[in-house]
């Protein structure tokens, strides 16, 4: 796909959570924002920070046609995304986009399919799980979190298909990890899951275990997102390769986890 450099205009900063902000953009100029796919995500430039020269990459959460709105997630993690969250309405963010694959879809019409998010990991599956309920398939989502408070998004999941939730402290949905909601139970043919690692592992193990097929998107750590720093490496079972150029989606049959 075509990658564009592109000054967004922020239209909204809408504050859900103490650690997470919403930035609503659109198109300085009123042309129709490019083409992206569920599971690709944008580099942008975090300017007026002294100590941030690298872009950051951030999931592309949601984009709204109707109202040609790019919707991106961003998580208080350094001074960089600090730097992120504190822009008002009217500022500029020069974003690199579209950047990375996509999920694929699933084989068969009738196949069920499960969307697994964890922290910021629900960003993507937002606009897949709209994605394929365009397509005519009927997503359930399964929401990771410390506690109620920390559920992302929850009434825009709902908007779409079941939710299922998971609270380590039980204040909402089923207590414990996502690895042991009761939703894993039930017939599934595909899930596809993104959060932290170790969770992102332990889905994939018990997709392993059901004989599930199972996608993951990655969050390893990258700079340019064109394959040219090499940071984020992983070792796949066919060698190292670039996650941000190859992934971030990879079935979990091609990692050697």
């Amino acid at each position: 796909m075509k990658k564009y450099i592109l000054d967004l205009t922020i239209v909204e900063n809408r504050r859900i959570h103490e650690l997470y902000t919403l930035l609503i953009l659109t198109t300085s100029d009123g042309s129709i924002l490019p083409e992206m796919k569920p599971g690709q995500f944008v580099q942008v430039a975090v300017d007026g920070s002294k100590t941030t020269f690298l872009r950051r990459p951030i999931s592309i959460n949601n984009v709204d046609r109707e109202n040609n709105h790019l919707w991106l997630l961003v998580r208080n993690a350094g001074e960089g995304t600090r730097a992120l969250m504190a822009l008002k309405p009217g500022d500029l963010l020069n974003v690199v986009l579209p950047l990375g694959n996509s999920f694929s879809m699933p084989k068969n019409q009738s196949d069920l399919v499960l969307l697994a998010g964890g922290g910021v990991g629900v960003a993507p599956m937002l606009y897949w799980g709209k994605r394929l309920k365009e397509e005519g398939y009927m997503p359930k989502f399964l929401i990771g979190a410390r506690s109620a408070k920390d559920v992302l998004q929850l009434a825009e999941f709902e908007k779409i298909g079941e939710v299922y939730v998971s609270t380590e402290d039980g204040s909402m949905g089923e207590k414990g990890l996502v690895t042991t909601n009761t939703v894993l139970d039930t017939d599934i043919n595909k899930i596809y899951c993104c959060g932290p690692a170790p969770m992102m592992k332990a889905i994939a193990n018990v997709a392993k275990a059901k004989s599930i097929d199972c996608e993951v998107s990655l969050e390893n750590m990258m700079a340019c997102g064109l394959g040219a720093c090499l940071c984020c490496v992983e070792n796949t079972v066919k060698g190292n390769v670039c996650v941000c150029t190859e992934g971030p989606v990879f079935n979990i049959n091609e990692l050697t986890w």
